[in-house]
């Protein structure tokens, strides 16, 4: 681990690497709890999967952007540690499988020498900020909204404030009132706007707060219609600290900040974030952009001249794949990969071309494809000739055959069915029987190999969820179907209706079903969603309800898509950031070491780090000793709370007033250098006071 002193040159990057290298060091000596080093090795992207003894690694990307030269940097990663395959995931991160765990710093390291980061890709932080694939060049934007999604990683990125909350939480910025980065669906989502104000154009966003998939969707709410540009980074950071605090720690099932506010209600969580102003390090942050817009420039390449193809599959690829950029003479191409995973040799040849043939910059998408942008028109024929020999040509990008599935039970611990496998079943369906689909936006599929909505399937207009079905002593993997989801624009959407669950096997049979009736029963200018309602939900549980006869199943439908075995139920333990089990030695280590994290970041002057370090300190102390007398937590507010009953009152522990007023001058103090220094000392005298307890309770 040496080599990463000199190997790397930002500090903070190289200790990451380090203290990564170091817990697994002691995770290996059995000096660290298993449940506790799974959050810590979570937070650096490093994920366990259904394989024993091998690593899932999710490389985080913002906006799904990398360069060239990144992109290659990937490749050599994923050659030389993984498989040479690559997995682009709805939320535009690469994903590689099958990594030695002891190799996961080395793995970090390389990666970073082209600014590529795992930190917080995985865990309960704030995971990678999404944003349109299309932002900065779409026709419809009232203003690229790259430079703020960009601004508001950087920012989070180690904030102390998101490194330990109850749960993840996703935000999304979309480049236009399309919403297609489905604000409404994100703890957080933002939509450019703008407004005049004194013959000044004025920038901001429509915000919505709340929202989420999994197996209780709730849609997100308006919280405002403009919030400017200099409010957003505050009132971001105000509600990540009131989740932080509030936020349910215990049920994880109920850890979602969706959850905070069913239980609250929306403005009493609101008025929460208004009182946390006064403990903000920044009251207004301006984000300039001038640079960043001053340096966007178009590609000049060389054009090749190739003949332009005269058949039907170019002509397809055209209309589907080729889209308009507001740049004049520009365009980007979609390319449609197959359930996101390609391989890196073809990954390299998409580096080549971008860097020498377009603007150096490929973008992953939600719908797990990637998009090459600034294409001069004049290349269109030679873009097309370069994807054909690499097998990336297929038509029918963000069509319906372009369906959104989870990795499933290829690698998930939580996949209960392969939703890989049928969705491969269903885009053959689709291309060979419903071609007139292939050129379609209207209607989307997507899966998931659980509830839990990886593949976003309670938000499609045609949606399939992986589960499993009895039949007498036999188990059979199912699929449920869901009807009626979608992105209806500018931060509404609708969530999709469980109708019936049926054999996997009969998946293809219930899409023929699906679109067969939409054929024949379609209005004249009707679109799906239109025709879904008209009908009613239980009219599509009796077409489909033939195929749920279990009488008629054989031992060929117990064989799972893309299986030879016969199908077993296999679930492991979630590693979605699920709750973690603490020891009390653990927790009380971890309080000192935010105890040095707060004098590190005192001594380099970051005030507010080193106030919220402190804070989380003094919850970790209390949260260990309530442990060591069995009494359970499920919120950072329930610990202070709850310490003071059992020790402060009790006079088991004596503190300087209560732990509640100690520690909830974090929201009643600016974040100044005095107030870091008393803060710090205040909590140093708890903390004292915590480890004579314990030590007088472990001798006794």
């Amino acid at each position: 681990m040496e080599s990463f002193r000199t190997e790397i040159e930002n500090p903070l990057v190289e200790k990451d690497i380090i203290e990564l290298e170091r817990k697994i060091r002691l995770f290996r000596e059995g000096k660290i709890d298993e449940e506790k080093f799974r959050s810590l090795r979570l937070a650096r992207g490093v994920y366990g999967q259904r394989q024993p003894g091998v690593q899932m690694i999710r490389i985080k990307l913002p906006y799904g952007r990398v360069t060239g030269n990144q992109l290659k940097r990937i490749c050599d990663v994923s050659d030389k540690y993984s498989t040479g395959k690559l997995h682009i995931t709805t939320r535009q991160d690469i994903q590689i499988h099958y990594v030695s765990l002891d190799e996961t710093p080395q793995l970090w390291a390389d990666l970073e020498k082209d600014d590529v980061t795992l930190r917080e890709a995985c865990g309960n932080t704030v995971r990678n900020v999404t944003a349109s694939e299309v932002a900065g060049i779409d026709p419809n934007e009232p203003f690229d909204v790259t430079p703020y999604a960009d601004e508001v990683f950087k920012y989070f990125l180690r904030n102390p404030v998101c490194q330990e909350m109850g749960r993840k939480f996703k935000m999304s910025f979309s480049s236009s009132d399309e919403d297609t980065a489905l604000s409404y669906l994100h703890d957080l989502g933002f939509i450019p706007k703008v407004k005049a104000e004194n013959d000044q154009e004025i920038r901001g966003f429509k915000v919505l707060l709340g929202g989420g998939l999994g197996s209780q969707p709730r849609h997100a709410d308006t919280i405002t219609d403009f919030l400017a540009i200099e409010e957003l980074i505050p009132f971001i950071e105000g509600v990540l600290r009131i989740f932080d605090r509030h936020g349910e720690r215990s049920r994880r099932l109920k850890a979602r900040m969706k959850f905070l506010i069913n239980e609250i209600g929306i403005e009493a969580f609101l008025q929460l974030v208004e009182e946390e102003k006064k403990a903000l390090p920044y009251k207004s942050y301006p984000i300039d952009v001038e640079d960043y817009e001053a340096s966007k420039s178009l590609p000049f390449p060389e054009l090749v001249k190739v003949a332009e193809p005269h058949d039907l599959a170019y002509e397809q690829w055209k209309l589907t794949n080729v889209i308009p950029q507001k740049q004049a003479g520009y365009v980007a191409i979609g390319v449609k990969v197959l359930l996101g995973d390609f391989t890196t040799a073809q990954a390299r040849f998409i580096a080549d071309l971008a860097q020498e043939y377009a603007n150096n910059e490929i973008r992953f998408t939600l719908r797990q494809n990637f998009l090459i942008r600034d294409v001069k028109e004049e290349l269109i024929p030679y873009f097309y000739q370069e994807l054909k020999k690499i097998g990336l040509a297929d038509y029918g990008y963000n069509s319906l055959g372009d369906i959104t599935a989870c990795p499933g039970t290829d690698t998930c611990n939580l996949g209960i069915a392969s939703s890989t496998g049928i969705a491969r079943e269903l885009e053959k369906v689709i291309a060979q029987e419903y071609p007139q689909y292939m050129r379609s936006q209207d209607l989307t599929i997507k899966i998931s190999g659980c509830m839990n909505a990886c593949g976003q399937h309670n938000m499609a207009h045609i949606g399939f969820q992986g589960m499993s079905l009895k039949a007498g002593k036999a188990v059979f993997p199912a699929l449920q179907v869901l009807l009626g989801g979608g992105n209806l624009g500018d931060g509404n959407g609708r969530f999709a209706d469980k109708v019936i669950k049926i054999p996997s096997k009969r998946g293809p049979q219930a899409l023929r079903v699906l679109l067969d009736d939409f054929a024949q029963h379609q209005e004249a200018g009707e679109d799906f969603l239109h025709y879904y309602d008209r009908k009613g939900q239980m009219y599509f549980y009796d077409i489909l309800k033939s195929l749920t006869d279990t009488d008629t199943l054989t031992e060929e439908d117990q064989v799972d898509w893309g299986n030879e075995d016969a199908y077993k139920v296999a679930v492991g333990v979630g590693e979605c950031a699920g709750v973690v089990i603490d020891l009390v030695a653990t927790l009380l280590l971890e309080a000192r070491e935010k105890l040095d994290l707060s004098k590190e970041a005192f001594v380099e002057k970051r005030w507010s780090d080193s106030i919220y370090h402190t804070y989380a300190a003094l919850v970790n102390a209390a949260k260990a000793i309530l442990l060591s007398e069995s009494k359970s937590t499920n919120s950072y507010a329930n610990i202070v709370n709850l310490f003071d009953e059992t020790f402060v009152e009790t006079g088991k522990i004596a503190i300087e007033g209560t732990l509640k007023d100690i520690i909830y001058q974090i929201n009643q103090q600016e974040p100044s250098e005095a107030f870091a220094r008393s803060y710090f000392e205040d909590a140093g005298k708890v903390f004292e006071a915590i480890s004579a307890y314990r030590e007088k309770e472990v001798l006794a």
